[in-house]
């Protein structure tokens, strides 16, 4: 089994028996202690590091003035940016996912994206306007915009095609008021599937742009 593959699978079986409810919202999400208990093996991908690292991206938060949250506080934060995110995206495709202190938007390239093309598609562009919104309201926070692709094509193509959806919808946040400080890009061709590129859902699953929003704390900012 490739190392991907391992990882997703490792993923959903921690999510389907680890797993906390929320008694005010009724979502699902990881346990801190499970995410504890797996962060060897995930790695930085999934729990908690930032694309380019914590002080290159910590220099232009300080730049930007904006500032950083502290102890219990992190929680409630996040907590109020996942309801409001749960709301504003109720009824399309778009999965909002916690793990931890941190959030992930998990969008289908299929409702971005038309074929082939890194061009938001103008029906999404109201959904990711909401995102928008409440991205720029909540600053204390990273944005990382990650593309993905299924493992139809060479490598560097979708490698190519996941680095500019990547930096489309991070763009289209900045035009939207989300300050362009706290974003960061990554593409991941099609190294970091969540389902066999063996089926066409498989496949359809794959092709994906995931916003994860991780909280900047205090400690970040000293």
């Amino acid at each position: 089994m490739k190392t991907p593959i391992l990882l997703a699978s490792l993923a959903a079986l921690v999510a389907t028996s680890a797993c906390t409810t929320d008694p005010e919202t009724g979502q699902q999400r990881i346990s801190k202690t499970a995410i504890g208990g797996i962060g060897g093996a995930l790695g930085g991908y999934l729990l908690g590091d930032i694309v380019g690292g914590r002080r290159d991206r910590t220099e232009k938060i300080v730049g930007a003035g904006l500032g950083g949250l502290a102890g219990a506080g992190i929680g409630a934060y996040m907590d109020r940016q996942e309801r409001q995110l749960r709301e504003r995206t109720a009824g399309t495709d778009v999965q909002v996912i916690r793990r931890g202190d941190d959030l992930v938007l998990n969008i289908p390239s299929g409702i971005t994206f038309a074929y082939d093309s890194s061009a938001v598609q103008p029906q999404f562009q109201r959904t990711l306007d909401q995102v928008a919104q409440t991205l720029a309201e909540y600053k204390e926070t990273y944005i990382d915009v990650y593309g993905h692709t299924d493992a139809t094509g060479s490598d560097a193509y979708n490698q190519a095609l996941s680095e500019r959806r990547a930096v489309a919808v991070a763009d289209y946040l900045a035009g939207r008021g989300v300050q362009a400080a706290r974003i960061a890009t990554r593409g991941y061709g099609k190294t970091q599937p969540i389902a066999s590129n063996d089926t066409d859902a498989g496949r359809a699953a794959n092709r994906r742009v995931e916003i994860k929003i991780v909280p900047i704390r205090q400690n970040d900012l000293r």
